[in-house]
Formats: structure tokens, sequence, C-alpha cells
């Protein structure tokens, strides 16, 4: 859950990594722990299914950069990718201008935010003004590393004058130490006893529908899963859910998954959740986009999701917050899933909640609408009735 939610877990000197997860030590016998798929699958699964994956901002650019950093880091194509070698911001962005053919400011720009998204999401760390491979380039398979270096081969060498060094400041805020390079150790196999008992076909249906409901935007069909269907193999797939503190959540003949609720009150606890800006930045969107139009009768009661968006005028209007920290939530909870972009088209664009509104459990989905009550008309009889059950209790 830890490792979910807040990335990578740090590891002592000599710290075997829990059941389920890999181990990359370091020199000094440090290291992370990062969670492993079953069976070896990756959510590329989701293609072969045709089921959409998680919205990535600007997922061109991110893709393309995270090619030049691996370009600059991987000198060494008879090893594996990671840890690979530190390298220079800047001579990533080098090798990105030489890729794209263009060096105005705008794609600077926007290969400067790639880097920012690309290190929050630990596939490279960013520090000292250097790149390296983060954790999760570990978990490339052995069988996708002929690709990876046809593609290295194939990108552009940069021509290279004297490099400068670009400031953390100017790149990621409270960045780590970049850690020193070191080896992938594997880890004790987690759903070996759940799947064992079932022959390959039925194992591989487990495996591409645990994938698919751990990593697909949308809540999937019923009908298009046998292990939807089949009430043992359900069981057996909410058990490997389980395991890594993660519930089956039905809607209707569609499914999807989410923290439990003991799990999420115990990261809540662990981590203190969202910051005070993002959940101020939140409650605005949740007010103006689901509360609002749901009094007015425009949206069903049990949905989260909303087609009418909060324009930025509206979040500046209503939020005590100085520009640039409502600009740095907004880009922290799109991320996370948890806003979407409407782009300004024929009408105003603004902000809407996001996917993991679906993974959200019946007694969460009943905790949000309290809590949106008590935000969105406080001094109501219905506001007034939440505190009283809430003291009751």
């Amino acid at each position: 859950m830890r490792a979910r939610s807040g990335g990578p877990l740090r590891l002592g000197a000599g710290a075997p990594a829990p059941v389920g997860m890999v181990r990359l030590t370091h020199h000094d016998t440090t290291g992370l722990a990062v969670p492993v798929w079953p069976d070896g699958a990756t959510p590329s699964l989701l293609e072969e299914h045709q089921v959409a994956p998680m919205p990535v901002e600007r997922a061109g650019e991110a893709r393309r950069v995270l090619a030049a950093c691996l370009k600059c880091c991987w000198n060494d194509l008879a090893a594996d990718p990671w840890p690979g070698v530190a390298a220079p911001a800047e001579q990533v962005l080098d090798t990105y201008r030489a890729l794209i053919g263009r060096s105005d400011d705008l794609m600077r720009n926007w290969a400067v935010g790639a880097l920012r998204r690309l290190h929050d999401s630990s596939w490279i760390v960013l520090s000292d003004g250097v790149v390296r491979l983060g954790p999760r380039c570990a978990l490339w398979p052995v069988e996708s590393f002929a690709q990876l270096k046809e593609l290295v081969r194939r990108l552009p060498e940069p021509e290279r004058d004297e490099l400068t060094v670009v400031a953390d400041e100017d790149l990621v805020a409270g960045t780590p130490a970049a850690e020193p390079g070191g080896v992938v150790e594997g880890g004790e196999a987690e759903f070996d006893d759940l799947l064992s008992s079932y022959d390959e076909r039925r194992r591989a249906e487990l495996v591409g529908a645990y994938m698919v409901l751990e990593h697909a935007a949308e809540p999937v069909q019923e009908a298009r899963f046998a292990a939807l269907r089949d009430p043992a193999m359900r069981h057996t797939l909410g058990e490997m859910l389980g395991r890594r503190g993660r519930t089956l959540i039905q809607q209707h003949e569609r499914w999807t998954s989410g923290y439990d609720d003991t799990t999420a009150a115990e990261a809540a606890r662990a981590e203190g959740g969202l910051g005070e800006s993002e959940r101020a930045v939140l409650t605005l969107v949740l007010v103006h986009s689901v509360a609002i139009p749901r009094a007015e009768g425009a949206l069903p009661e049990d949905t989260w999701l909303s087609p009418f968006p909060t324009p930025v005028d509206e979040l500046r209007r209503h939020t005590q917050l100085p520009i640039g920290e409502l600009e740095s939530a907004l880009r922290a909870l799109r991320h996370a899933g948890l806003l979407g972009q409407v782009k300004a088209g024929e009408e105003a664009g603004g902000y809407v909640p996001g996917p993991q509104f679906h993974r959200l459990t019946p007694s969460a989905r009943r905790r949000l609408q309290e809590e949106l009550i008590l935000a969105a008309g406080p001094h109501t009889p219905l506001a007034g009735a939440v505190r009283a059950r809430r003291s009751a209790s």
C-alpha cells in the first residue's frame, strides 16, 4: 500500500524486500523495494484487451523525454538498463531537442514538465542537476531489452557544446540525493499459492483481469472477462487484490479495484493524504462540478464524475491560494488522477473529477458525500444531521 501510494520503499542495509516486491540493492547494501506484477505480466496487457489505461498528461512528450533519458543513461548496452549512469539534465534536453528537431522555448518547457512527471512517478531520479534511471525502469522485462537497445541505437546524438548543470529549483523541489548504481534482486512470489490450482488458461485469465482492474482508467464490463463472470475465479481475484490492500468494487455490471477501507485509513494516518492546498482545490471542483449540478437535478445522485467543468477563473476567485500554489495543486491532482482537465473549445474549459473516483468503496462514497454536504452547506439542516449522527457514533 505504501509503495503504491507513495513510491518505492526505502530499505535499510541488508533488509529483505517484502513478499511480492523486488529489491533494488545499492552498493552500500541499502536499497529500494518495488512491487512486481504477477507472472511477469505488464500493463501492456491492457492493449491486448483494448482497454484504455489511466490518462497521462502529455503522454507523447513523456515517452520522448524518457527515451532521451535512456539514451543518455544507458551507456553500456551489454548490461541491463537499470541502474545505468548519471547524465546532466541539460544533456537529456539536448538529446530531446535533437530527437524532435525543434529548439524553441515552448518545447523546452514541455520537456522540463515531462522530466518532473517522470521524476514524480519514479521513472527517473532528478538530483543535483543530473538524471538517473528510476526504480520503475528496473521492472522492464528482459524480453523488451532487444527493442530498447534498437531504440537507443536509432536515437540521434546531439551536438554538445559545454554543458551547464540545470539547478534543482528549475526542475523539481526537494529531490533526494541520486542513488548510486546497484543490482536487482528477485523477490518472493506473492500469488503462486492462489494461482497454482488453476490450469494455464485460467491462470492467464486471472492475471489479465487483475492487471486490467488495477490499471484501466474506467471500470470494465463483467462479460468481457471470465475471471469476473465465474464466482470462484472472482473470489480468487478478490484474494489477490486483498493481499495488496485492494478490493473489488462493483458498479452495476462493471468492475474495478480500489483501496479497501482499512488500508485507506492506514494510508491517511501514515502519510497524511493530500496537502491542504490540494484538498481545498479538490473540494472546490467537487462543489462546482458535482454538488451544484446535482442539486439542480443535472446529475444522478450516485455519480462522482461530471460533464460540468469548473473554470480556472472560478477556482482563482474562490480560493485564497496564491496562483503558483494553485497551479501546483492542480498539477498534483491531475497527476494523481483525481482531476481531469477539459480543454477549452466551443464551451469554456476547466477541471472535472478524475477517474480515481471510480475506485471509491460504498462506505468511502458515503463519507465523501457527507464531507461535501458539510463543505457546500455547513449551516443547512442536512449538515446538522450529519454532525449529529457522527457525534452519536
